[in-house]
């Protein structure tokens, strides 16, 4: 065999290959001996065509199927010969061999990026500090009892957060519009789910008022027929309703898996859940900004076969997310809008590959049962979830590249400039949702 290499742009690669006419006669010969065994030809019993009619019949044929063949065993062995390291399948087209009746291609691929790590000294990132103040565990408090609000009949008029029950109907151009009419209907006053003017025109109405709304739909409303049109929507109002926050008493601490069934208890549980969380942010925001650093001081040209196979099982966990969530079960996303997002992972995955292996990291038994038990904490039945994490070897792999990744982010803490920077508990958690 024979082989040339050719660079690309790049991390394109070009290996050209020449197979002898006689590795290629060889292989012909064996497949037309083992279908000589096997075909039924009209004439001959099975068993007992002879080669030569065989060939004659389906030479041309059995010759494709070993180009097929020997290009596939062929291409790893030029490649390993050549120490290229393909990425993704090849693209591979014949050309006239040298030797008539040998085997001629090229063969078209991306390789594995060369990784030399930049030198993190001098560079700096944020750790961001907080912790859980008073005025913290009572905004959550306020929160959880929204929650858990009633709704009740007030006989004043509506005011901006009540909940109002309305019948109405709606035209446009004079005449009554598809969708434009409904009966008792629950509308919160200042939601926003309502076009621009419909809740605010209800503002002091009482139970069986009727008001008259002159509204026009935004232009880029959802219904294109509607959208920019002038509306009339004749509205009456059933019930109006009010907000009646619950009690912090027994039941209402108790509903929210506080045995102790008292106020402290109640207070000490949430600040603890806040703590767990808030440390669980801080700990992200970190490893995100060591991670963006990493990314930033190490450009890397990409293989566009990982790009593609990164954004493709992106494409299938966000449509199995939907699914769960009984959304479009039946929508096809397109896998290029993950192409970003899966550039940037692929580009850290093989930095961190790469500091691991340089670094010699290891991900020791306990830290990994010590990860697990942290992750189990949440549960019914802690133990249960360790054992099912320990004893799965797909669960346990990635709990083993979650230690790693952490114990990467801890290697480039030691490398630079740690800036400290405190934030509230809301600003660190509004953090997490944006991102």
């Amino acid at each position: 065999m024979q082989v040339s290499v050719e660079s690309g742009e790049g991390l394109e690669r070009r290996l050209l290959v020449e197979l002898p006419a006689e590795r290629v006669d060889t292989e012909v010969d064996k497949k037309l001996g083992e279908l000589a065994k096997t075909v039924r030809l009209d004439g001959f019993r099975p068993g007992k065509v002879p080669v030569r009619v065989v060939k004659q019949r389906f030479g041309d044929q059995i010759r494709q199927e070993v180009y097929g063949d020997l290009i596939q065993a062929s291409f790893y062995e030029a490649a390993n010969e050549s120490k290229l390291v393909p990425v993704g399948d090849p693209k591979i087209e014949l050309r006239d061999a040298t030797e008539k009746g040998g085997l001629g291609y090229t063969a078209t691929f991306q390789v594995m990026p060369e990784i030399s790590l930049a030198d993190l000294s001098g560079k700096e990132i944020t750790r961001p500090l907080a912790e859980v103040v008073d005025s913290d565990v009572e905004e959550m408090i306020e929160k959880l009892r929204k929650q858990r609000a009633e709704w009740v009949d007030v006989e004043r008029a509506a005011q901006d957060g009540d909940n109002v029950y309305i019948d109405f109907k709606g035209f446009v151009d004079g005449e009554a519009f598809q969708g434009g009419s409904a009966d008792n209907v629950p509308l919160v006053l200042g939601s926003g789910s309502m076009i621009e003017g419909f809740e605010d025109g209800l503002l002091g109405a009482s139970a069986g008022d009727e008001r008259t709304l002159y509204l026009t739909f935004p232009e880029e409303y959802r219904a294109e027929h509607l959208a920019g049109k002038a509306a009339t929507f004749e509205v009456r109002v059933v019930r109006v309703t009010e907000s009646k926050l619950p009690e912090i008493d027994e039941e209402f601490a108790k509903a929210f898996g506080v045995d102790a069934g008292t106020e402290e208890a109640l207070r000490a549980e949430v600040r603890k859940n806040m703590e767990s969380e808030l440390g669980q942010r801080l700990k992200t925001l970190l490893k995100e900004n060591a991670m963006k650093l990493v990314r930033e001081a190490n450009p890397l040209d990409i293989p566009e076969a990982m790009v593609k196979q990164e954004s493709e099982r992106m494409k299938q966990q966000a449509m199995q997310d939907m699914q769960a969530r009984g959304q479009a079960a039946s929508m096809d996303l397109p896998a290029t809008i993950f192409e970003e997002q899966a550039r940037v992972r692929v580009h850290l995955g093989l930095l961190v590959g790469e500091i691991i292996e340089k670094n010699a990291i290891k991900a020791e038994e306990s830290e990994l049962k010590e990860t697990i038990e942290r992750l189990a904490e949440s549960y019914e039945d802690p133990q249960e979830v360790v054992d099912y994490y320990l004893n799965n070897p797909q669960q346990r792999s990635s709990i083993e590249n979650l230690v790693l990744e952490d114990k990467v982010v801890d290697w480039v803490v030691d490398q630079v400039k740690v800036n400290e920077e405190k934030r509230s508990f809301s600003e660190v958690m509004d953090a997490g949702e944006k991102g």
